[in-house]
């Protein structure tokens, strides 16, 4: 499946900036002052808008722009019960002060994560789509504490073998409704690059935490070998500043252990240190290679975009390079992007796209 894309598919990583309006119903629905019905009649009116702007960019593959979440991570907590909102603060140096549920008691699935969304994406497109859902490792990392967890779930490691089966059965959800493409949003995995966010974490058992990480995409993708699946890693964001930096050559190792098809990876960006460590990327997956850097406000030319796919092309063949942005442009319903921006780089990828496949494909 890894050779079945067109050479330079364009995909976005899911998530778009979502105007304020849209916001407003996001937190009004979660803090009660709006009922789910009534948020869904708002978010059916906007998203139509959402998918009309990528395609008008010319992306091969297009999102709802997740603008029904609160969170990549949190629509996790908002369709499985077992949560409690609010409890563990997220901050450091680079990111504000955040608050995100932690599970305090079983895991009880309620609803679909994001089959029920997928659905209105599929009958108001007839582009590609791809849905993102975010990976047991990923959950693990931020919705257990020790503290307001530990009761139910004594470890982080039980905790996210509980997730792995609610993951894979949405997985298997989505692509039964044909979805052409599932991402696997696992950022963390990157953030292990980082020495001072290791230490900040008291991570001191490094393969361990890759190895948990592989252990929980594997056992999401258990199952689904015939679906299109994609892991997405980054730096983490918010407000055009990345939580952690650096190259990617401690973790790159790991990829080739994923039974996926597609690695995207955040590169455009000076923080991911470079294109030199996809000298280890495997050989037998593609690269969503990063061209779009989502945190600078400069609007790349379609001429950029084909020299960052042109360094890659060292590394890995044209045959298996797919492009999107580096991430989401906002994984957060907070994160203050610029939507009109959004489109225009996602415009400039496309125009970079066609212009590698008249020269390369």
């Amino acid at each position: 499946m890894a050779t079945s894309q067109p050479p330079f598919a364009t995909f976005v990583v899911g998530s778009l900036p979502r105007p304020l309006w849209v916001r407003d119903v996001v937190y009004e629905r979660k803090d009660g002052r709006m009922s789910e019905a009534e948020a869904n009649h708002h978010f059916d009116a906007a998203i139509p808008t959402a998918i009309r702007m990528q395609e008008r960019a010319g992306l091969d593959y297009v999102s709802d722009g997740e603008w029904r979440r609160e969170s990549y991570v949190k629509v996790f907590a908002e369709a499985v019960g077992g949560f409690e909102n609010d409890l563990i603060l997220s901050g450091g140096t680079r990111a504000p002060n955040l608050m995100y549920p932690a599970v305090v008691r079983e895991l009880q699935p309620r609803r679909p994560i994001a089959a029920d969304d997928a659905k209105f994406l599929r009958a108001h497109t007839e582009s590609r789509t791809i849905v993102a859902v975010p990976s047991p490792y990923t959950i693990a990392c931020r919705m257990w504490s020790e503290e307001h967890s530990r009761d139910v779930y004594p470890t982080r490691d039980a905790f996210m073998e509980a997730c792995i089966p609610i993951v894979r059965d949405e997985i298997r959800a989505l692509a039964d409704l044909g979805v052409d493409a599932v991402q696997l949003d696992d950022p963390w995995l990157a953030l292990l690059v980082d020495t001072s966010y290791r230490d900040r974490e008291g991570i001191t058992d490094i393969d361990g935490e890759i190895e948990r990480c592989v252990r929980g995409v594997n056992g999401a993708a258990e199952g689904n070998e015939d679906v299109f699946l994609s892991v997405h890693m980054c730096h983490a964001h918010f407000d055009r500043k990345h939580a952690t930096k650096g190259p990617y050559d401690l973790v790159i190792g790991a990829l080739a252990d994923m039974h996926v098809q597609r690695v995207a990876m955040e590169l455009a960006t000076p923080d991911a240190g470079g294109v030199d460590a996809l000298r280890n990327f495997p050989k037998d997956k593609l690269l969503g290679l990063g061209v779009i850097d989502h945190t600078d406000p400069h609007v790349e030319t379609p001429d950029e975009v084909v020299a960052r796919a042109e360094r890659a092309m060292e590394h890995v063949p044209a045959g298996r390079i797919t492009l999107n942005p580096d991430c989401g442009f906002a994984p957060s319903a907070t994160n203050p992007m610029d939507f009109d921006e959004a489109y225009l780089k996602l415009r400039a990828m496309c125009d970079g796209a066609e212009r590698l496949r008249k020269e390369y494909a």
